[in-house]
Parts: structure tokens; sequence; C-alpha cells
């Protein structure tokens, strides 16, 4: 079932984690949360083949991390409009959905917008860590992953946060996040 990240939160069960996902043709990164989701950390990359198989290999991830739900970045046009890449990214999460069979499990998703992820990664990997162009290629994707589900995390923070002060933490009078961050649309 597709859910704002606040619903898929909410719907963990004691333990259980987020595995974010960065969704490509070629590749899907995959990055995990601590159980108290507090940090991602990239723990791999998928290297696509036929949905099938790929399925297969995701559900054993999920089994073995205890997962209750997968944070899938969505990625948006600069203007936020959705293109051919969005598209595709939104067939793999039905999919998803649609062969729990192969999963092991009913498919809990939420959105999250990965503008500018994978660019502001390979600017750390080049500027900050000095790493070469191959072993940027090795972990770009897991990378990316770890980035869009810390997103996510810092996001469910800081809703935690303003519930917890009984406020939403900005002067406007609303309860969004600002610019950028979490897609929490699903009519989409």
């Amino acid at each position: 079932m597709i859910h704002t990240l606040s619903e898929l939160a909410a719907r963990l069960g004691k333990g259980q984690r987020l595995l974010g996902l960065d969704v490509g043709s070629k590749t899907v990164g995959l990055a995990v949360a601590d159980p108290g989701l507090v940090v991602a950390s990239p723990i791999g990359t998928l290297k696509r083949t036929k949905f099938t198989q790929d399925a297969r290999e995701l559900g054993k991830t999920i089994r073995d991390y205890g997962i209750g739900g997968l944070v899938v970045g969505l990625p948006l046009n600069m203007d936020g409009s959705e293109g051919p890449r969005v598209e595709s990214v939104r067939a793999f999460a039905k999919n998803l959905l649609e062969r729990a069979d192969l999963l092991g499990w009913e498919a809990e998703i939420a959105f999250w917008d990965e503008r500018l992820s994978t660019s502001a990664v390979e600017r750390f990997m080049i500027g900050e860590a000095d790493m070469t162009r191959k072993r940027r290629d090795e972990v770009v994707d897991k990378m990316a992953a770890a980035y869009i589900l810390q997103g996510a995390l810092d996001m469910l923070a800081n809703q935690r946060r303003r519930e917890a002060e009984g406020a939403d933490g900005d002067d406007d009078g609303d309860d969004d996040d600002g610019p950028g961050g979490w897609t929490d649309r699903t009519d989409r």
C-alpha cells in the first residue's frame, strides 16, 4: 500500500526498520534505518535484471533487516513536475505492491522527493572524500539511497519534535515541512 511518510512510520511494528531505495534503470541503491529511525546506513546495490529476480532479492533484504516499510526516492524534475523517470519508479513500486508473493511481504511504501540526491552525494564523494571515479561508481547508488532515507528520517524526527512541543515549529501557522524534502501525496 502507498502511504504518506507519516502514515508509514505509524504502521511500523516495534523494532521494524525502513529501507530506502534509489531506483535506477540499471541498479537499485539500498539503505537501512536503525530501529530507532534516526540514522540511515547504505547497505548495498542491487543490479537490476528481471523484475521477478529483483523482487526476490529485495524480499531477502526485507527479511534479513526486519523491514517494515520502504521509502522510495521519487526523481521529480526541478520544477516539481513528473517525467519518465518518475513514471518508471512508480511502476516499479506498483509492481512491488502486486507481487507480495515474490517479496514474501505485503509492501508498505512511501515516496520521498529525491531531487539532487545523486548530485549531492557525488559532490561529497569528489570534494570531501576525494574518491576515485571507479570507487564513486561502486558506491553512489547506495549512498544516494542513504541520503534519500536520511532526509525522510530527519522529517520524521522534526515531526516528532513538533508533536512533543505541541506546535509545528514555524511561524506561519501551518504544519508544513518547508521547501524540498518529502512527497506526502499519494494521489499522483
